[in-house]
């Protein structure tokens, strides 16, 4: 019997996914439930499992875009096991050692009608309108390019493989190389430039003195360690704890815009942009109010996982109210994070700096973080972005009082 398989649908506002990296050859025999291909989504990457045990015929080549339910590979599983699949091979071999003569006979006739009109057709370095275009985006001229359609014409491949001048080569390495982004790529993109182009974005920034955070973490994170079975004590969960304080205070930053209507929501769902294999990606943490400290820490280190192993799921990433985004891990000290729409608003952490700092009429070095917040005016105004961001500031230099509650042996659960 000769099974179809089918793209399965990863994701209910997923329509295509695109083929990452075939597991298997065109021919292999394959065990039920075996991994046989990486298939991209513009959110996620995922695994195509065999439904059957046999030998599969691959229908699409990596980097193929197809649309969930379309057939990607065929398996016969009524085939014999790889012992009755080599005897196989050699015969397949004999017609192609038969073509190559077939191939050469053909060139010959074909070398002349080429050249002749490409010299003297008017058509020769004239770009289509598609190549024109193209052209004309990347600032190329078409007389620079060399065109392999009828006649010379330049067709929309050769604008699209084009390579702009790089000026006169002085000696050296200058080797380039063309790769096609993963869809996941592709899909941050397209929604980074949305958020720019589709939300009245500013951005609002202050900083945070890190001294009373650093103090705690000092004094028990040896204890949380050994508590929580290696789960270390770091700044995600004082950051998390604090939003989802300060969007309880302020809910407008919290909520989301529908067309002419103000979505609000009474839960804290925080996406934590994370650094992956694949590109960066997006998973939430789910009523992030509710959680304790070894709550967040826990899942924040789940889901940081996964995204590295690229074990990540859909619905790992789906959803959000607001995002915590920390460039400071690559040394960022200052930056403005975009939104991750239609959320209305994103927090940027950024590195610790020792800096001098007024204090009580006195210059002491404390270290310093800069935090951003971009938010949509549309629905956010002044007030409330400004009072959210104070209201981080005064819960991040206050831990003890504003997020554990005067008690932080309690709050750390040790």
């Amino acid at each position: 019997m000769i099974l179809e398989m089918k793209v399965p649908s990863p994701g209910e506002s997923i329509k295509e996914v695109e083929i990452a990296t075939w597991l298997v050859k065109d021919g292999d025999y394959v065990e039920k439930d075996q991994a046989i291909a990486e298939v991209d989504s513009d959110k996620a990457t995922l695994e195509l499992p065999a439904e059957m045990s046999g030998v599969i015929t691959l229908k699409a080549e990596e980097g193929d875009t197809v649309a969930v339910g379309a057939v990607v590979c065929l398996i016969d599983t009524d085939a014999a096991k790889p012992a009755g699949s080599g005897s196989a091979a050699p015969a397949a071999e004999a017609p192609k050692a038969e073509a190559p003569k077939a191939e050469v006979k053909a060139e010959a006739p074909k070398a002349e009608p080429v050249q002749a009109p490409a010299a003297t057709s008017y058509a020769a370095g004239t770009p289509s309108p598609a190549a024109r275009k193209i052209l004309d985006e990347k600032n190329i001229a078409p007389a620079s390019v060399t065109g392999t359609g009828k006649g010379g014409r330049i067709t929309k491949d050769d604008a699209v493989n084009a390579v702009p001048s790089m000026g006169t080569p002085t000696g050296g390495s200058r080797g380039t190389e063309r790769v096609k982004l993963s869809m996941l790529r592709r899909k941050v993109a397209e929604r980074l430039v949305s958020a720019k182009n589709e939300t009245a974005m500013l951005t609002t920034f202050n900083e945070v003195n890190m001294t009373p955070i650093n103090q705690i973490r000092n004094e028990y994170k040896d204890a949380f360690k050994a508590k929580h079975g290696g789960l270390g004590l770091g700044f995600m969960s004082f950051f998390t704890k604090a939003v989802t304080r300060a969007l309880q205070l302020y809910p407008d930053v919290n909520s989301m815009m529908d067309g002419d209507y103000k979505i609000n929501y009474d839960f804290c769902d925080i996406s934590i942009a994370v650094s992956g294999p694949k590109g960066l990606m997006v998973p939430v943490v789910r009523n992030a109010e509710n959680l304790t400290f070894r709550g967040i820490e826990a899942e924040i280190k789940r889901l940081a996982l996964r995204a590295r192993d690229g074990q990540i799921t859909v619905d790992d990433m789906t959803g959000g109210t607001f995002t915590i985004t920390n460039g400071g891990v690559f040394g960022s000290m200052l930056s403005t994070p975009i939104i991750n729409p239609p959320q209305s608003g994103i927090l940027g952490m950024h590195n610790i700096i020792e800096r001098p700092i007024a204090v009580n009429g006195k210059v002491e070095i404390h270290p310093m973080m800069y935090v951003a917040l971009s938010y949509d005016h549309r629905i956010i105004d002044g007030r409330e972005s400004v009072g959210f961001l104070v209201a981080v500031k005064e819960a991040l230099e206050n831990p003890l009082e504003l997020l554990m509650n005067g008690d932080a042996k309690r709050a750390l659960e040790l």
